[in-house]
């Protein structure tokens, strides 16, 4: 979040193996067995039989009560949004359900992964004397900023821009929205999602941070997810 401060103020067996074995000798002729006790093996293996039907049965059942969501929650957890507002400060955006809202020296909120604390949502609301953001500068300026206050730690090894867009928010609110990704010895490889806009005299910017490296790359469907929030952050509807 104090990206976002700095901003705003600036192998096989041998053949001798076979060969060593003793010869044995085996009679072809069969030997007739009994009808009664051939009818007496087949009695004994049926309760066997059985016995492992229904075994194999009741793993069945076992694996088709599973939720196939159960599965999912498995391979990736599965993010779904509600609406949050900070009537106070004047915001509003979608937030993971599941996450956690934490105190953190700088932020107005900040929303983490309880699993994962790096992967965040968070918003920070400064005092400023602009009236709109574009007198802050174009939405190109401002994503070069964020680089250059991410290349200045001392933790990143790479910081690179992915897009940097416009849009028009609740009134025609002029929203800035960024993306880039960061490489630092602190959490490895990250995708950043930024949104900011300025209101009755205050700077409004939104960070969402969530681990995207080889190992644990982010899906379409959370990249989606994470997208939505993104969009969703504008000023809070008036009462």
């Amino acid at each position: 979040m104090s990206i976002f401060t700095s901003i705003a103020s600036s192998n096989p067996l041998q053949n001798a193996f076979f060969q060593s074995l003793p010869t044995v000798h085996i009679s072809t002729k069969r030997r007739k067995r009994p009808l009664i006790e051939m009818k007496k093996s087949m009695d004994e293996l049926v309760p066997i039989y059985s016995t492992r039907r229904a075994f194999n049965v009741s793993i069945l059942t076992v694996i088709l009560s599973i939720p196939f969501s159960s599965f999912a929650m498995a391979i990736d957890e599965v993010l779904e949004l509600e609406r949050y507002t900070d009537s106070a400060q004047g915001f509003t955006l979608l937030k993971p359900s599941s996450w956690i809202k934490v105190d953190k020296a700088g932020a107005t909120v900040l929303f983490q992964d309880a699993n994962k604390g790096s992967n965040n949502v968070g918003v920070v609301v400064i005092p400023v004397k602009i009236t709109t953001l574009s007198q802050f500068g174009t939405p190109q300026f401002v994503a070069d900023k964020l680089i250059l206050a991410e290349k200045r730690k001392e933790s990143t090894k790479e910081a690179e821009v992915v897009s940097v867009s416009e849009r028009t928010g609740e009134g025609g609110l002029q929203v800035y929205e960024f993306e880039y990704k960061v490489d630092s010895t602190r959490g490895g490889l990250k995708r950043i999602l930024s949104a900011a806009f300025v209101a009755s005299g205050k700077l409004y910017l939104l960070n969402i941070a969530h681990s995207d490296g080889l190992e644990s790359p982010i899906n379409p469907d959370k990249r989606n997810t994470l997208e939505q929030i993104l969009h969703s952050f504008d000023i809070a509807p008036s009462t």
